[in-house]
């Protein structure tokens, strides 16, 4: 098993982007999965390294990165030292990110040829990224499967009803309760937000999709309710929708793990994901 960290990738944002990938060496073409993390995540949150190892093991290439502006750096691509870039993140620069991923994984030498097949990537996105894959699903035809976890169905209904507060000050502060921290966002990500807000339209992009679309979602999901994968079942009547009944955003994983098996809710998830890849 070929497995690369934090290898260093040049971003269209002034900001490099850090991904790790890998595959089985067995001289036969194997499909690739492109995994994207959510809001105040990175590629190596909880058991995400642990996905990478499974996805492997059942013949796939693997590939996550983090976005150049979730908050990491290259010396510290876990947790939020660079909070300067987490506040001028936007949905542009995710999209910019992404189509650099996707170009690289298209192109380069580091996946061979021999072993990965470079006609069948497959899009996997939890949450926030979730949305952002549907959205990169839509307008790039090279990805042919889509999977989201815990997606979100809409950006825009996300900023609070009224922004003068926001406006006025220039930045709001979220707390992330495991770092403690007080993270900023500028004003820019509403402006990039209203600026974009047709791009930006989940419905609009899930009933656009002509690939196989799979939905899945916990029912007891305390971030994103179980109603925005119904509304993307609404939008996509062709998609496939897993429910995991009584699960919680993350199907039951934590930051940091360190169990030797999945969560019984999460080992459901991916098993469904892979014969649904498969």
């Amino acid at each position: 098993m070929n497995i690369i960290k934090n290898y260093i990738l040049p971003g269209k944002n002034q900001k490099p982007i850090l991904l790790d990938f890998g595959y089985k060496t067995t001289e036969q073409k194997k499909p690739i999965v492109l995994f994207v993390h959510g809001f105040k995540s990175f590629k190596d949150w909880g058991h995400y390294n642990k996905v990478m190892v499974y996805f492997i093991e059942n013949d796939f290439g693997f590939v996550k990165f983090n976005f150049s502006h979730n908050g990491g750096t290259m010396q510290e691509p876990v947790n939020f030292p660079d909070l300067e870039a987490f506040g001028n993140n936007n949905y542009t620069k995710e999209l910019n990110d992404m189509e650099t991923v996707l170009d690289w994984i298209t192109t380069t030498d580091e996946l061979p040829e021999q072993e990965i097949d470079k006609n069948l990537i497959y899009l996997i996105g939890h949450s926030r990224g979730g949305g952002i894959s549907i959205i990169k699903a839509f307008e790039d035809k090279r990805i042919k499967k889509l999977v989201t976890w815990a997606a979100v169905s809409n950006f825009l209904a996300r900023l609070p009803k009224d922004l003068t507060t926001w406006k006025n000050n220039g930045v709001v502060y979220i707390e992330n309760v495991r770092t403690q921290q007080q993270m900023p966002l500028y004003y820019q990500f509403v402006e990039d937000n209203l600026k974009n807000k047709e791009r930006f339209n989940i419905e609009n992009a899930t009933k656009g999709l002509s690939i196989p679309f799979l939905i899945v979602h916990g029912t007891a999901d305390e971030a994103v309710g179980v109603k925005e994968a119904q509304d993307l079942k609404q939008w996509d009547k062709n998609a496939e929708v897993f429910l995991i009944e009584g699960s919680n955003h993350a199907f039951g994983a934590k930051h940091p793990f360190d169990k030797e098996k999945f969560p019984a809710d999460f080992q459901k998830v991916i098993d469904k994901t892979i014969a649904f890849l498969k």
